[in-house]
């Protein structure tokens, strides 16, 4: 992280406002603390609330965990607000809580209630901090929303039913936002990443977070990946979300960016770049 650093002055996110939905580990986690580092005052919104409570106590002190369900639309709203109460405006929204279904067996035999779950979580979670983010950055004229998409939505078979088919919501969600938005100079873009060792994919694998386990799920993903000599890791994801967030992207909206070593543009069942 440290060769990466120098790229930014630390203070590209200077006293912006930011909400990081899943921010207590993983993905959100990163982003928390890229985000505090480079001097947002950053609300931590997650169900998780001994790990969000802690992680923010690591931080600055200007940095708050709330617990929230983003399936249930009153909690985000209630995280908006609770910006606006404490520093006046909302200057970033990064929708970025997912959750994962499961599949044994043929897709006959798949489980509706894990289906419904994903979309409440992945795609409502998401829609919800549309709304509620525009609610408020509609006043000010500005601000920009990231969403947390995958690979999985764009390419299928790389996923279970409902974290696929959320995924790819993610992204439509993400182009009407903005197309409505970008006249009120709020800009909606996501970030899909492909498969990291974060908890949420230990937890789906059924490992735990020990080294040695990451080290496995890390080999594995770079034997499917196309770019080689790198491994892909939940702080490359946040430098993504940083970029989306700052002003570095300021011309940048409707914008899918594509972290996953170039999985998605090369099928080598093909045979040609084998």
């Amino acid at each position: 992280m440290t060769s990466k650093k120098s790229h930014y002055m630390n203070t590209i996110l200077e006293d912006k406002i930011a909400i990081i939905t899943g921010g207590a580990s993983g993905i959100g986690a990163a982003s928390a603390r890229l985000f505090a580092n480079h001097g947002a005052k950053v609300i931590i919104a997650d169900f998780a609330d001994e790990k969000g409570h802690k992680l923010a106590e690591s931080l600055s002190p200007h940095t708050t965990f709330i617990q929230c369900n983003v399936s249930n639309e009153q909690d985000v709203s209630a995280v908006v607000d609770l910006a606006m109460e404490k520093h006046g405006r909302l200057d970033i929204m990064f929708n970025n809580a997912g959750v994962t279904d499961r599949q044994t067996g043929t897709v006959a035999d798949y489980g509706m209630d894990q289906f419904d779950k994903a979309m409440n979580v992945n795609a409502r979670g998401a829609m919800h901090g549309i709304k509620h983010a525009a609610r408020v950055m509609i006043p000010n004229r500005k601000g920009s929303i990231i969403n947390t998409s995958s690979v999985s939505g764009m390419v299928g078979g790389m996923g279970p039913y409902g974290y696929t088919v959320s995924k790819h919501a993610i992204i439509g969600v993400t182009k009407n936002g903005a197309a409505e938005l970008g006249k009120y100079g709020i800009r909606v873009n996501c970030i899909s990443p492909a498969a990291l060792a974060t908890e949420l994919v230990m937890n789906y694998l059924g490992k735990d977070s020990s080294e040695e386990e990451i080290a496995k799920v890390d080999a594995v993903a770079h034997s499917i990946a196309n770019l080689k000599g790198t491994v892909l890791k939940a702080e490359d994801i946040a430098y993504a979300a940083l970029y989306l967030a700052s002003e570095e992207s300021k011309y940048v909206s409707g914008h899918n960016l594509v972290v996953d070593g170039g999985i998605a543009v090369v099928n080598h069942n093909w045979g040609l770049y084998k």
